[in-house]
């Protein structure tokens, strides 16, 4: 009875991912799982037979991209780590084939990356290279992505970090997800330096350093973060009284110029 019941539920998940309609997923996914337990298949167990280890994985990774897809990171955390008792299980046990640990692997990589917790990246990361091997992980689509955005984001490449957010280059609709958290990171990471590096910027030159798509965003931007705005330029609270002493003023026009925003901002965090 459960394992019917399951057969319908995992249809329903489906369903409610290609539709993109997950009023109920959170409802049919606790269902699902009860299912799991009734046939003892939440957990991996030596007796567990194959046919139940592969609808177990397919129950928790639709539950990590559900969890995506309503933006609860939270959730999709708890998924990934259910699911290494799965990915973890040899060849034998468990066919690669017909699962997504690949896709989910990579996800968790990108929102390590997105909450800045460079350390548990590289350290899972360095997991995967001894249990994967190098070169597999080179052919690995949803492997390299976070891997190069890890890289810009370490150069202080922030435009090539832009770049690698939009179109073809993203992996699948999942990963624009985190890539846009990952932006907004980047974006308050930039205008908390650039208060602290400059009394003043012309709004046409914060849309280019903040990666805003119009001014009306970049005013839009500036009211959230209780900056004023007047005669096409924003200012900066804290920064303002440095107006007395005369402008300092910044022309965008790459990455060098963000990279160095951002260096001279931390070297003053540093000096006090």
């Amino acid at each position: 009875m459960a394992e019917k019941e399951l057969s319908s539920l995992l249809q329903q998940l489906h369903h409610s991912l290609s539709s993109h309609n997950y009023s109920s997923s959170k409802q049919l996914l606790s269902r699902a799982k009860l299912a799991l337990l009734q046939i003892n298949a939440l957990v991996p167990t030596s007796e567990s037979s194959q046919t139940h280890l592969v609808r177990a994985r397919e129950v928790l990774e639709l539950g990590a991209l559900i969890s995506i897809r309503l933006q609860d990171p939270e959730s999709f955390t708890r998924y990934f780590q259910q699911l290494q008792l799965f990915y973890s299980l040899p060849e034998d046990r468990l066919p690669r084939e017909g699962g997504n640990a690949s896709k989910i692997t990579g996800l968790y990589l990108l929102l390590l990356l997105s909450q800045g917790d460079y350390a548990g990246f590289h350290t899972l990361l360095e997991g995967l290279e001894v249990a994967e091997g190098k070169k597999r992980l080179e052919k690995d689509a949803f492997i390299q992505y976070p891997i190069r955005l890890e890289q810009a984001l370490m150069e202080g490449s922030y435009d090539r970090v832009w770049g690698e957010t939009k179109g073809e280059r993203v992996p699948s609709e999942e990963f624009g997800v985190f890539s846009e958290v990952l932006i907004h990171t980047i974006r308050s990471e930039i205008a908390s330096c650039s208060e602290r590096a400059y009394p003043s910027l012309p709004i046409a030159n914060a849309k280019n350093l903040l990666f805003l798509d119009s001014e009306g965003s970049v005013l839009k931007f500036a009211q959230s973060r209780g900056w004023s705005a007047r005669d096409g330029r924003i200012y900066f609270p804290q920064q303002e009284q440095e107006m007395m002493l005369g402008e300092k003023d910044i022309l965008v026009t790459s990455g060098t110029v963000i990279e160095n925003t951002l260096g001279y901002a931390r070297e003053l965090e540093t000096i006090v």
